[in-house]
């Protein structure tokens, strides 16, 4: 089977993704893609940009596409309609924009334009065939909060069409590259516990709770070291530059690594992974440290109590927000005594089942059993 991975915000994860299949999938997947910037611009204009990439002959017509959900999918399929109306279409959503939290510093919502970009994400459903969430939290998210967004216009909300979106709508984890970070293993630090931040520097993450916990923590002559990876955009949080001189005399290394030999290495080295996130459709970041040895502690919510049911890794949560930097100290004071071994083990079993060994197999064959023309 022929098919085209439709990516009009190539950058990141979505590569990441989208390679990954590219490589262990057993069909032809070719990738269609535009740079993954100006994330705005790509959901309202790349349809346009890659509906001319066929038009002028640079693809011809798969018997699948496989769309990201940063492309308006109802609008590349009208610029299609000549030479594609009975090809199939499969939505794959990374991450949404009704339910994704705003940034304090995005003037969007206040002028009502974030709807917009909402109602992309679900003409996109819509006009797909078969719509796939990364997990079932994404899923549930997603399709019960659309009958309240519906509400905010005017008449016409035609609700009677979200029965047919649940119909359609799948769980397909996200496939990764797991077992690759067994190549770059190196051996942990020894000493003082160090604790990893490997997330974007943005908003969402919630970089203010994860260090004013460690200023805390440290003022409180609690020993831990500090990596701090992830990558930093034009608007990052001040609470960064604040941690690189408060935390100065405890920090192993600070900044994004362009290598990804030395970005893993790191991981390896890191002890604990205190997650503080307000979003996370997935958690790829935390599963790769996870994967690598790191003891996660982490937030009730999100995909994370999917990755770690309960009640068998109940240890790795905290209750609520209240409840973080009382079990980060806990952690970090008893971690000489604690018997913190197990942990990476059991931790990896858990999640072994996202490496593309077992993910690629899985989306190859719901495409043949499902569109493969007989």
């Amino acid at each position: 089977m022929r098919i085209h991975i439709l990516e009009p915000f190539f950058g990141e994860s979505h590569k990441h993704w989208a390679k990954g299949y590219q490589h262990h999938s057993c069909h032809d997947v070719e990738i269609v893609a535009l740079p993954g910037s100006y994330w705005k611009w790509r959901m309202m204009g790349g349809a346009v940009s890659m509906a001319r990439k066929y038009w002028e002959g640079f693809f011809s017509v798969p018997d699948l596409w496989l769309a990201s959900d940063m492309l308006d999918l109802a609008t590349f399929l009208g610029l299609m309609r000549k030479q594609a109306e009975r090809v199939p279409v499969v939505a794959y959503f990374h991450e949404n924009q009704l339910t994704y939290p705003w940034s304090p510093h995005d003037e969007d919502p206040l002028i009502g334009r974030d709807l917009h970009y909402a109602f992309i994400n679900y003409t996109t459903a819509l006009a797909a065939d078969m719509i796939c969430f990364n997990s079932q939290w994404h899923r549930d998210v997603f399709l019960d909060a659309l009958p309240n967004f519906l509400r905010r216009f005017p008449d016409r909300r035609e609700r009677g069409l979200l029965e047919g979106l649940h119909r359609k709508a799948k769980v397909l984890p996200l496939g990764m590259e797991l077992k690759a970070l067994d190549t770059w293993r190196v051996a942990r630090h020894g000493g003082a516990p160090v604790v990893l931040w490997n997330h974007r520097w943005e908003y969402d993450k919630g970089p203010e709770a994860f260090f004013q916990a460690l200023f805390q923590l440290a003022e409180e002559g609690i020993a831990f070291r500090v990596v701090v990876l992830g990558e930093a955009f034009a608007r990052t949080p001040a609470i960064f530059a604040k941690a690189r001189e408060k935390l100065a005399d405890r920090i192993l290394h600070w900044g994004f690594v362009s290598s990804r030999q030395e970005y893993v290495q790191w991981l390896w080295r890191a002890d604990l992974l205190p997650v503080t996130s307000q979003q996370d459709f997935f958690g790829i970041s935390v599963l790769e440290a996870v994967w690598c040895g790191c003891r996660p502690l982490l937030p009730k919510r999100l995909a994370y109590v999917e990755h770690f049911p309960q009640p068998e890794f109940e240890p790795l949560f905290y209750e609520n927000d209240e409840a973080f930097l009382p079990r980060l100290r806990q952690l970090l004071q008893q971690w000489h005594i604690d018997t913190q071994q197990h942990w990476p083990a059991k931790c990896r079993c858990a999640i072994a089942h996202y490496d593309w060994s077992v993910q690629a197999p899985a989306y190859d064959a719901l495409w043949t059993t499902t569109y493969e023309r007989k």
